[in-house]
């Protein structure tokens, strides 16, 4: 199997599907000649052209707006926010327009978009360029949201999010383009179901649930805990809409604690959510509170003291302390 970065891993997606579906396009800006800021798309407008690897101007309600009415009409459209915090000017056609039509339409019309977003800190950039949008969109029904944490789940759910008839948006996390890793493109294996969650480390005494730029750092922090004699299982959720519940409170029923990492700010996030519901179907299984690592409520801090806001191996390993404790 060849080895990969992610970034290089989305790339061959958008390229095998380009191949494989003649309606597929992509559409962003700064994607065609220059392959997008982080290079994803790189070599994509000389291998298809133009007309389907499209340069869009500086408006984000544009992409997306554009990319509903192309998927009305037979395409299966793939727009790429050029980062997180450019969302927010097309976030009425998304939430409005595109979660919306299927519903609206009693189930005659299907919009099968795909929306790229990269996203999460850790690049040494401040507001608009390093923020962790996933709860306002997850909120939203009607949209599916899948975010990979290896090249392999990457070049998968690039694929399956294209071929899905739902509108799929794909959390791409920016600071983990480089992460390597073996990619097979012929047989997905665990990726076959891109929102089941995947137990990625087996362990007995507690769970930590992450996803996306968390994962690696989850399992750093199980890796750690071994040195105290602690047995951590991690799963990493991929899906954050739906959220495969049934795999996160088997994997609580067997070690009884539970921490939830995510970059975004605990306060309103995802980790909430699958903490309530935890408590809901597992609560006889509960040693302890679920405990919820994230960012602190507050705008996204300048390059210098972001290694202060990002959850790291120390935060985790505080947070299993605590769990423990009870």
């Amino acid at each position: 199997m060849p080895t990969m970065t992610l970034a290089k891993a989305i790339n061959a997606g958008l390229r095998d599907a380009l191949a494989a579906d003649e309606m597929v396009m992509l559409m962003g800006e700064d994607i065609g000649a220059l392959g997008g800021v982080y290079r994803v798309t790189e070599g994509l407008k000389a291998e298809f052209g133009e007309d389907r690897v499209v340069d869009s101007p500086l408006a984000e309600s544009g992409i997306v707006g554009t990319s509903i009415g192309l998927s009305l009409r037979g395409y299966r459209p793939v727009g790429e926010i050029q980062f997180d915090g450019f969302v927010y000017p097309a976030f009425n056609q998304i939430t409005t327009q595109l979660a919306k039509l299927h519903a609206r339409s009693r189930g005659q019309l299907t919009v099968p978009v795909t929306i790229r977003i990269p996203y999460g800190g850790g690049i040494g950039s401040v507001e608009h360029h390093s923020e962790s949008p996933e709860a306002l969109f997850a909120h939203t029904a009607g949209l599916r949201i899948l975010t990979p944490s290896n090249p392999h789940d990457a070049y998968w759910m690039t694929r399956h999010a294209i071929e899905c008839e739902d509108p799929v948006i794909v959390l791409e996390p920016k600071r983990r383009y480089w992460l390597k890793g073996e990619v097979d493109t012929e047989d997905p294996g665990t990726s076959a179901d891109p929102f089941r969650a995947h137990v990625v480390r087996q362990g007995a005494d507690a769970t930590i649930v992450a996803y996306g730029p968390l994962v690696p750092v989850a399992l750093a922090a199980a890796e750690a805990a071994v040195e105290d004699g602690r047995s951590i299982e991690v799963v990493d959720l991929r899906s954050l809409s739906p959220i495969d519940f049934d795999t996160v409170t088997a994997s609580v029923q067997k070690t009884g604690r539970l921490v939830v990492a995510h970059e975004a700010p605990t306060f309103g996030g995802l980790g909430g959510e699958i903490a309530a519901r935890v408590s809901e179907r597992a609560f006889l299984s509960l040693e302890a509170p679920v405990i919820r690592v994230g960012g602190f409520h507050m705008p996204y801090p300048v390059s210098k003291v972001e290694g202060q806001y990002l959850p790291d191996i120390d935060r985790i390993l505080e947070a299993l302390d605590r769990a423990f404790a009870y």
